[in-house]
């Protein structure tokens, strides 16, 4: 007499999903604590080039109806004050139009340049670029050689990076951003964090 067939046993799923689920929720937890020890500490700041290259490229910010905005205008003064002393023979504004905005940063900071007698000669703007990356990659044709990017001290270290990411020879002068600004001081952290862990190539 046959033997009957012994009951099929169910493999149960269960404690696998858990098991990935649970290293999910651990890898999480490890990102976020990461996360959270980048944001806590401060950026380190890049030291400024002693002196200067021939060549000064301008990270555009904000312009309001055609003048330049607080940050901006400190940005501008640090490269009017670079070429005052002497050396630098060519400077390139950078920044595009803003949405909403009429005028382009680059533009504007041509315009504030030339009125407090700097040569037209000496500068040059670029006017596509909405986001770092972009001002460093549209103004390439325009730079004859390595450069100093003239920028602020806590936007300076991503700006560095990604400058030599994308082949430029800099170095940078950085103007003081002062007490505050914490949604900027978060955000360029975040930025930085991006790229150096993920290699995502632009937040702003």
């Amino acid at each position: 007499m046959p033997r009957p067939a012994p009951p099929h046993r169910r493999t149960s799923l269960r404690p696998a999903r858990a098991r990935g689920g649970l290293r999910s929720s651990l890898l999480a937890l490890i990102l976020m604590a990461l996360g959270g020890l980048v944001l806590a500490l401060p950026l380190l700041p890049v030291p400024s080039a002693a002196v200067p290259q021939p060549t000064l490229l301008i990270l555009g910010a904000a312009q309001y109806n055609g003048h330049p905005s607080p940050a901006f205008r400190a940005r501008l003064d640090r490269a009017l004050a670079l070429y005052r002393a002497g050396g630098v023979r060519r400077i390139v504004v950078s920044g595009g139009v803003g949405r909403g905005d009429q005028y382009s940063e680059g533009g504007v900071g041509l315009l504030y340049l030339t009125r407090r007698g700097v040569p037209l000669e000496v500068l040059s703007a670029e006017t596509r670029s909405r986001t770092t990356l972009e001002n460093l990659s549209y103004s390439r044709s325009l730079l004859p050689g390595p450069v100093t990017l003239v920028t602020d001290e806590v936007h300076a270290p991503r700006a560095l990076a990604l400058a030599r990411a994308v082949g430029l020879k800099a170095d940078v002068s950085s103007v003081p951003l002062g007490a505050g600004h914490w949604k900027y001081r978060l955000r360029e952290k975040l930025a930085l964090l991006a790229y150096a862990v993920l290699g995502v190539g632009d937040g702003g």
